[in-house]
């Protein structure tokens, strides 16, 4: 087995298959976290369901045998859930199921595998530009985003000393199933997203996964948001 392991949540599609790709053509092992399986030769894929509180306890050993042996651990969490809400009509059921699978659910795997991460390892929250603003009829997303950004911050400080590093990556628009399906795959409004860039075109999975990779590598970067956006134009 090789002593690296990329530990990853939502790699069965979008940025998170480019990432675990990526790692894996460069010899890492890799431990996909999903509902649905990883299209990737050689992969493990743990079919845990993050929006589920108590996949923790059910689930834990499987997840801690997957890594065994590992000198060192990039986890990253990359699974979130993006929906069609607002202020006036969210539920409280609706935004704690938000909640669960784009906080509550990284904390949790970063308690379950900090024990066996040594120097060296990193743990990469993958957030949005909505980590840092808003937009209308995304209000859990936007609200789970930001305190992603706060739970990046405290790991940085929480870990000082231990040699792991962290880092939210923040992507613009990418072209990924979830962000077609959310706009209903109108090509119309892909296309206005696209000219909302600098450069005119919508992220590609793959150039996020490659910054994902550098913020996994590099300690420097510890405790930093990164904007992966292509530059968005300000009107």
């Amino acid at each position: 087995m090789s002593t690296s392991t990329l530990v990853i949540t939502g790699a069965s599609r979008g940025i998170g298959l480019a990432t675990a790709r990526l790692f894996a053509s460069e010899g890492w092992r890799v431990v996909n976290i999903s509902r649905s399986p990883i299209d990737l030769e050689g992969a493990v894929q743990l079919g845990i369901d993050l929006s589920d509180a108590g996949w923790e306890s059910a689930q834990s050993d499987e997840l801690l045998a997957s890594v065994a042996g590992s000198a060192r651990i990039a986890l990253v969490h990359n699974a979130g859930l993006l929906g069609k809400d607002s202020v006036p009509t969210l539920d409280a059921a609706h935004l704690a199921r938000a909640l669960q699978v784009n906080v509550i659910a990284p904390q949790q795997l970063n308690r379950l595998l900090l024990p066996v991460m040594g120097a060296g390892s990193s743990i990469v929250y993958v957030g949005s530009t909505l980590g840092e603003k808003a937009v209308a009829g995304a209000c859990s997303y936007v609200v789970s985003k930001h305190a992603l950004i706060g739970l990046m911050r405290a790991t940085c400080q929480d870990l000082a000393g231990r040699g792991i590093h962290t880092a939210c990556v923040c992507p613009g628009f990418t072209d990924t199933e979830m962000l077609r399906a959310h706009v209903g795959a109108d090509e119309a409004i892909l296309g206005s997203l696209a000219g909302s860039m600098t450069f005119g075109r919508l992220i590609s999975p793959g150039e996020v996964a490659e910054t994902i990779r550098f913020c996994s590598l590099n300690p420097v970067i510890n405790g930093s948001v990164i904007h992966a956006n292509l530059g968005q134009v300000e009107r």
